[in-house]
């Protein structure tokens, strides 16, 4: 009978890897640190593998061809590049093809992929979490960046159906939730997170107030900078409502970063958060969707272009040497000319993100103008 025996969440926050100059190394550092303590309960529960419930930064797949909304590397080897770095590990492919079949029984209708290319939401934990580990993997996908997403039921039910498979299997498996917390990457909010919120959300999963969690809804999410969570709550269906434990939260200037532990149990190492005023003081507006929210078509030349860009050195030349001519190559208008024009203004950036607004206002999605620009 399979069993999980470990599950943690943590952030995978690109800077971990770039370390660009307008972070605080301590806090990287920190970060990196709370990383490579959740790896050690690898070394103590030693899974048969490790499944990875991440996201795609529109660094996978393209909303412009296909964008799923769960997917599953079931292929032999699980490759992630970013930052320079290239991780290529072993996939527990049985497995991940028995997820697979029985997922689509369930009625979830998953992408399959045989090799797809993964982005920093696993090279992170792949560098400083698997680290040197002999560890198979199984790479999930969610969308939580281009509505529609899927509803935080669905991903609890998700969880749910991956740990009632996984009774029936021999396997003993580690589970992490990649993503989160508080952040609004590409977006005039990027330079003010919601601390506060998270703060508050911690003390609810700490105490084992995990409906606070559950209850909430995808824009609501995105309204505090969390559309990330949506892979906890997928963690949550598989383990049921286990009270978590912190072990490093790190504010920065844009980003929450959090990182919990739930399985297996242990004696707390430190008293648990305790935050009283709901949500942190967070005042909702619930009124949809406002910071990621699908690309107009008539932007689709820009953002073309933008998914391109990020995977084909030759083409980020040809934009600074002949700006004008690949512009007409892609059929780019005036306003997406002007937008574009901060992939070449980027390169005296001090803060990259600084770059991102004349994208994002010529219909770039905002995570994919931020992540090209980087």
């Amino acid at each position: 009978m399979g069993e999980i025996v470990a599950a943690f969440a943590a952030a995978h926050a690109p800077q971990l890897i770039t370390r660009p100059p307008d972070e605080k190394p301590e806090q990287l550092d920190a970060s990196i640190a709370a990383l490579r303590e959740l790896g050690t309960i690898l070394d103590e529960t030693k899974p048969d593998a490790l499944i990875v419930l991440g996201s795609d930064h529109l660094e996978t797949f393209s909303p412009l061809n296909c964008y799923p909304t769960f997917g599953i590397v079931a292929g032999t080897r699980a490759t992630a590049k970013f930052g320079g770095r290239t991780h290529n590990l072993p996939i527990k492919r049985d497995l991940a093809e028995h997820f697979l079949e029985e997922l689509i029984e369930r009625g979830f209708d998953m992408v399959y992929s045989e090799d797809a290319e993964l982005g920093h939401t696993f090279s992170t934990p792949f560098e400083y979490l698997v680290g040197k580990r002999d560890i198979p993997v199984i790479p999930f996908f969610t969308n939580v960046y281009l509505p529609p997403m899927p509803t935080p039921k669905r991903c609890y039910a998700l969880g749910q159906a991956i740990a009632d498979i996984l009774k029936k299997r021999p396997e003993r498996v580690a589970i992490l939730a990649s993503g989160g917390m508080s952040h609004y990457p590409g977006t005039r909010k990027y330079p003010t997170p919601e601390f506060d919120f998270d703060y508050w959300m911690i003390s609810e999963l700490e105490a084992g107030r995990v409906d606070s969690l559950l209850n909430m809804t995808a824009p609501q999410l995105d309204e505090t900078g969390n559309t990330e969570l949506l892979t906890w709550i997928t963690l949550y269906g598989a383990i049921g409502k286990v009270p978590g434990e912190l072990i490093q939260y790190t504010p920065t200037w844009h980003h929450g970063h959090g990182f919990m532990r739930f399985l297996p149990r242990r004696e707390r190492q430190n008293p648990p958060m305790q935050v009283e005023k709901k949500y942190g003081g967070f005042q909702f507006k619930n009124g949809g969707f406002e910071f990621y929210v699908h690309p107009p078509a008539s932007a689709y030349a820009l953002n073309r272009l933008l998914f391109d860009v990020r995977t084909d050195g030759g083409l980020r030349k040809r934009i600074i040497d002949n700006f004008s001519q690949v512009m007409d190559e892609y059929g780019l208008d005036a306003l997406g000319r002007k937008g574009a024009q901060a992939l070449v203004d980027v390169g005296q950036a001090k803060v990259v993100s600084d770059y991102a607004a004349p994208l994002v206002e010529a219909g770039a999605h905002p995570l994919q103008a931020l992540m090209s620009l980087h």
